[in-house]
């Protein structure tokens, strides 16, 4: 088998075994039920997706090396994140002017409260939003979609440590 391409070996190997991951079943399943192809990329991106979530694509890339087939290209995680948020399985969030972040779909909507100083992303139920969307339907007739949010400030921590600096902000 290591006579044969590259191409072959990696085919084969995608349909085999399920020894990537106890999910393989349900990830191909998944992709079937979406009207895709369960091919070994997308697979990858299920997987790492479904054990982190909020990764941008050169985050995935980097994190679903094939040890049949060599490193995935990162044009390919990217094809294969278009494929898979067009399906309805992954969806995006931009928390800043970086690189969007993917997750599963089925993770629940939610809001993203982005320390400027410090980077951390703390996850927030989306419900906490309810009020403001409710408001702005009502005084603007706009039916704003608040799950996926990313509102920017400061942590607790960066923002007591600014107090102690400087007790007038």
């Amino acid at each position: 088998m290591l006579d044969e391409p590259r191409d072959r070996r990696c085919r084969d190997h995608a349909h085999g075994a399920a020894a990537y991951s106890d999910r393989v079943g349900e990830h191909d399943e998944a992709l079937r039920a979406a009207g895709l192809r369960a091919t070994l990329p997308r697979r990858r991106v299920l997987e790492v997706l479904a054990d982190r979530a909020h990764l941008t694509p050169d985050e995935i890339a980097r994190a679903v090396p094939d040890r049949e087939c060599g490193p995935v290209p990162p044009s390919t995680v990217y094809r294969a994140l278009d494929a898979l948020e067009g399906a309805g399985l992954v969806d995006h969030t931009h928390l800043d002017h970086g690189p969007p972040t993917y997750h599963l779909a089925d993770h629940e909507g939610h809001l993203h409260l982005v320390c400027r100083t410090c980077g951390t992303v703390t996850e927030l139920a989306a419900g906490l939003a309810a009020d403001l969307a409710a408001r702005l339907r009502r005084e603007t007739g706009f039916d704003a979609d608040l799950t996926h949010m990313a509102i920017h400030g400061r942590c607790a921590s960066c923002a007591d440590e600014l107090h102690r600096k400087d007790p007038a902000t």
